[in-house]
């Protein structure tokens, strides 16, 4: 055992729902936990989503009291919109520097009032509403954020200083700068998350060149009661209600030509919660799934996807889709071949869903390099071993939880971010040493 003085704090890398559950699982072992999120709030790709597979849960409902607990946690520093700048160190003693960048608001004397917001001249598009909706450019990305403190937004800001003179707290402070932070760690886990595969790489399924061609988290920001619609599925392109919806899976997953020969695990059930949303919606659209395989592995799958045939009426077609077109009326025109009946088919629809798989974060690689961790082919962080150390990264206490070594669902992300928890406090608990 080593002499020098142990340390008792851990650094969660990342605020989705699994680097929330493992800053939660350590630091209720009565350990310090510094949790870095780059976005100004924590909550992750969950605190865009409407509802949940297969349980059809509300996310916000879910998520929320989630939120909640771990800012209010005594053992846990919130440090939302920052960066990792660098680490140094070794397993039981890592050196840690983070940039807290500038929100231009004080977060002691925010008291979220929303007053500024209300006298700011700029709308710009909402990247929380997936460009669908509008925010100002100081803003909160959603109701629930946590810190629910404001952010202004210094690109697209005018310095016209209204909400300077509006803000009663004096909380405002157009000439702040960042913060470099720097602490010491014995653990860190890594919980970076994902993105979606970028659909536009599809020209020939519509995407950004159609208006009624969107891709599924758009689909989730307008069927969502807080979104730009407030819950209506309308088409983008007049404000109809689409009476035939067509969702097309595997866009960006299971594709060697596209550098994602992996399946994402997620795409088949989201796809089909989403089918079964726009049933629920409105029950007489007609409801159709372009699919290449599905793939209902996790408890519950087989039998929600049951439901969505036989109870919601929503149609599956095995095959991939070749092409997506306008029709002259204004309708789009999906083009598939139905490899069940070797058929070739084109049926119209008014709306249609890309379902994107799984990609990596794109700065996962530069944080993987300041860790000192590996990174597979995929792009995702390595394990040591895939059945004996599956959240154990190839460097002594560093570990990985979550969709930033795979794509995982929400309930494997937060097995795997307790997982990761438990190896971390066994590093602390023990002075540094790993065993």
């Amino acid at each position: 055992m080593s002499d020098k003085k142990a340390i008792n704090s851990a650094m969660v890398v990342g605020g989705g729902v699994a680097g929330m559950q493992a800053a939660l699982d350590i630091a209720n072992q009565g350990y310090k936990v510094y949790l870095v999120e780059k976005s100004p709030t924590i909550g992750g790709r969950m605190a865009q989503l409407d509802k949940t597979f297969p349980t059809l849960d509300c996310s916000a409902c879910i998520l929320t009291p989630r939120l909640s607990e771990v800012s209010r946690h005594p053992n846990i520093e919130l440090l939302a919109y920052a960066d990792l700048e660098e680490v140094t160190g070794t397993v039981g003693d890592f050196l840690v520097t983070v940039i807290k960048r500038s929100r231009y608001v004080d977060e002691e004397k925010c008291a979220a009032c929303g007053d500024c917001t209300e006298v700011c001249p700029v709308e710009v598009p909402n990247e929380f509403d997936r460009g669908l909706g509008i925010r100002k450019a100081i803003y909160t990305p959603f109701p629930q954020a946590t810190p629910n403190i404001y952010t202004i937004d210094m690109e697209n800001c005018i310095r016209c200083k209204r909400c300077v003179s509006e803000c009663q707290r004096d909380a405002i402070d157009l000439e702040m700068q960042d913060e470099r932070l720097e602490f010491r760690v014995g653990a860190i886990v890594i919980a970076t998350g994902y993105e979606m595969f970028d659909v536009s790489r599809y020209p020939r399924l519509g995407y950004a060149r159609i208006p009624d061609v969107i891709d599924a988290l758009e689909y989730e920001r307008l069927i969502n009661a807080a979104g730009p619609t407030q819950g209506h599925l309308i088409r983008l392109s007049d404000g109809k209600i689409p009476k035939s919806i067509g969702f097309i899976q595997c866009v960006g997953a299971r594709d060697v030509a596209k550098g994602v020969p992996y399946c994402s695990r997620v795409c088949c059930m989201y796809g089909i919660k989403n089918a079964v949303m726009a049933k629920e919606h409105y029950p007489d659209a007609e409801v159709n799934i372009y699919y290449a395989d599905i793939r209902a592995f996790g408890k519950g799958f087989e039998e929600f996807y049951e439901m969505a045939r036989t109870r919601f009426g929503v149609n599956f077609f095995r095959g991939r889709v070749a092409e997506v077109t306008r029709t002259q009326e204004g309708r789009l025109a999906v083009k598939v071949e139905d490899t069940l009946s070797a058929k070739p088919m084109e049926i119209e629809h008014d709306l249609v869903v890309l379902s994107p798989g799984i990609v990596p974060p794109q700065d996962l690689l530069r944080l993987s390099e300041k860790l000192g961790v590996s990174v597979r082919n995929d792009g995702y962080i390595d394990v040591s071993h895939h059945y004996f150390g599956p959240v154990d990264t190839r460097i002594p206490g560093v570990f990985v939880c979550g969709c930033a070594d795979g794509p995982k669902d929400i309930p494997d992300s937060v097995t795997a971010g307790s997982a990761a928890a438990m190896k971390a406090t066994i590093i602390l608990s023990h002075g540094g040493q790993s065993s």
